[in-house]
């Protein structure tokens, strides 16, 4: 396994549609994946896409586990907080509800920055496992962001693209000054 380096704001390949994979089993692609594994979790994120890597796939991977979600959250809004890290190859979102939510996102590919950015709260997402088999599953609250942000890589998106309010995109060292959304 290999640490890979990570795409950087700019870069063209983050600014691609990235291709389908033709074979989720395919040995280069469980090698591709348990490398991502390794480079997202030597920069502490919480997911990462085969885009970001230089490899422009549409592959993601993630984790969703409570202690990352925004602590400014309201409970209901925590469902489903928690995914297993899972690979998604070939990955679809269905929005299930129009009802959005906003969070503050950072990015292995925006360094040192946070963007406080609405997304749908309430959506299923499908793709397939290394294995060849579907995955399935609905998610809410940190869980649904971070699928969401990582299947925008495979879009050529950035999360300061969703910004409504481009006062909101700030350097992680100064989060500390920002009011909790309750005051």
């Amino acid at each position: 396994m290999a640490i890979l380096k990570i795409a950087r704001m700019g870069h063209p390949v983050l600014t691609q549609v990235a291709q389908p994979v033709p074979d989720p089993t395919a040995p280069e692609i469980r090698l591709l994946v348990n490398d991502m594994v390794e480079t997202m979790m030597d920069a502490n994120g919480a997911g990462l896409a085969a885009p970001q890597v230089h490899v422009p796939l549409r592959l993601v991977i993630f984790q969703a586990p409570g202690e990352r979600s925004d602590p400014g959250l309201e409970e209901e809004e925590k469902f489903d907080h928690t995914a297993p890290l899972t690979c998604l190859v070939n990955p679809e979102i269905t929005v299930l509800d129009a009802a959005s939510e906003g969070g503050w996102e950072g990015c292995l590919s925006v360094p040192g920055l946070r963007g406080f950015v609405e997304r749908p709260a309430h959506i299923r997402y499908k793709g397939f496992g290394l294995d060849g088999k579907v995955i399935e599953r609905t998610a809410r609250g940190f869980h649904a962001r971070v699928v969401q942000h990582e299947v925008d890589h495979l879009d050529g998106r950035l999360y300061p693209s969703r910004m409504d309010d481009i006062s909101k995109l700030i350097f992680e060292s100064e989060i500390r000054h920002m009011k909790p959304a309750s005051e």
